[in-house]
């Protein structure tokens, strides 16, 4: 199933004590019991349409990569999705709610939802209010 070539220093990573290459070979029936037991529930329980979708999405570019050629960002409104170890390696644009924000997936992500890397809300920087300005402007995130 893997055969897009491993960076060397994702090659001393493990994951509860598999290695990548371990777990790329791995049918997902076995990866499930690895992972935490909010994760397991979601897997378990079956993918929903948008996450089919979006995983034929990733098992069709993974099928047509080159070592040469860069994968093509991907673009999703799906959150809630577990990162597998087949999504390595690929950049997804997750939406946060205003844009989409590109996540490259690693091997340390493994295990963890899509939506936690792209943030749904910003630090808000208060600012000076300017001229003539009422109070209420003076919240006005940047």
């Amino acid at each position: 199933m893997s055969s897009v070539e491993i960076p060397p220093e994702w090659k001393k990573f493990k994951y509860r004590g598999k290695t990548l290459e371990e777990l790329l070979n791995m049918p997902l029936d076995e990866f499930v019991k690895l992972l935490p037991a909010r994760q397991r529930r979601s897997l378990l329980r079956g993918f929903t349409p948008a996450q089919k979708k979006l995983l034929l999405k990733i098992r069709k570019i993974k099928a047509k990569m080159t070592k040469s050629k860069r994968p093509p960002v991907i673009r999703t409104h799906v959150r809630d999705l577990v990162i597998l170890p087949e999504m390595v390696g690929l950049t997804i644009a997750v939406y946060n709610g205003k844009e989409f924000v590109p996540v490259r997936i690693v091997p340390q992500m493994i295990g963890h939802y899509l939506g936690e890397f792209s943030h749904t809300t910003k630090i808000v920087q208060h600012g000076e209010p300017g001229l003539k300005a009422t109070r209420s402007s003076l919240h006005i995130g940047k």
